[in-house]
């Protein structure tokens, strides 16, 4: 079985965990996940973990991320995107381009952000979507996320108004908050009608393949995605043995996380240079699974 780090290029109509079933099917296994999830609507780049590097995802999913969305004004929806239930409609070509831009600005920064009522979050083990779905009105609170940089791109005027931006954001952002938030603050509404994710670093979409372009052979080792994101450690035999016991290594550079590589050059584990009892040792805390 492969181990290893797989970019797809979601195509849209197609939820996150459709990508992650055909991708069972195809690499004949069960251990394959994803990091971040995917609306159906949005396209873009969705990373798998393939075998080990299933444990790997959480350090793929705190990465920086990149969108390409367009926003459009006059319009409000159940889901802040297109696809929900149409819930207000106001006149909004008053609103200038000078307004458009201050409302955008007000959301770069760390700021506190209320997920949409249809997103992925559990809500007491239910998923929010799947709350409002069953007739549940879900009010999720705030929390905070942090966002870079938004970019417009391109402001259009037809029956709307149609907004293209760049967004450089933190893990946790919902883009279509921001629609609906830039909405509210220009007393117009909005929804957003398109989303393409362009970065889940350190992986581009440039590197992502469509799902039926994918073969086997294009899975990125699990080292060699891994230290995209870690320094690598190598390791020799001994201390081969003693990570597969357990046991703390000598202490290599600063403080932190690194990788740690076998001598054939495959994954070993996640070691963390950490002081206990005044002494500072390499302390394994996930040592990679012999298949």
């Amino acid at each position: 079985m492969s181990n290893g780090f797989v970019v797809i290029d979601k195509e849209g109509g197609m939820t996150s965990h459709d990508v992650v079933a055909k991708m069972r099917k195809v690499l004949g296994t069960k251990r394959v996940g994803h990091a971040g999830t995917l609306d159906p609507m949005a396209t873009g780049v969705l990373v798998l973990g393939v075998g080990n590097a299933t444990k790997l995802l959480q350090y793929i999913v705190d990465g920086a991320k990149r969108y390409e969305a367009t926003i459009q004004l006059g319009t409000s929806t159940l889901s802040d995107d297109r696809e929900g239930e149409i819930l207000q409609v106001r006149d909004c070509l008053h609103i200038t381009d000078v307004e458009i831009h201050e409302g955008l600005a007000r959301y770069v920064g760390k700021i506190q952000q209320r997920p949409s009522s249809v997103s992925a979050i559990k809500v007491d083990g239910k998923r929010a979507h799947e709350r409002v779905r069953d007739g549940e009105v879900v009010e999720l609170p705030a929390r905070e996320v942090e966002i870079t940089a938004i970019t417009v791109c391109e402001i259009r005027r037809t029956t709307y108004v149609e907004i293209d931006i760049v967004v450089d954001c933190g893990a946790g952002t919902y883009i279509r908050a921001i629609a609906r938030d830039v909405g509210e603050v220009l007393s117009v509404g909005g929804h957003l009608t398109s989303l393409r994710r362009t970065l889940v670093s350190p992986f581009d979409v440039s590197e992502a393949v469509k799902i039926g372009d994918f073969t086997p052979e294009m899975v990125v080792p699990t080292l060699a995605g891994i230290a995209k994101i870690l320094p690598v450690r190598e390791l020799t035999f001994d201390e081969m043995a003693e990570i597969s016991f357990g046991c703390a290594l000598a202490p290599n550079g600063a403080a932190g996380l690194f990788a740690a590589a076998s001598p054939s050059g495959t994954f070993a584990a996640l070691l963390e240079n950490r002081e206990v009892s005044g002494k500072n040792h390499a302390h394994p805390t996930l040592v990679a699974v012999k298949e």
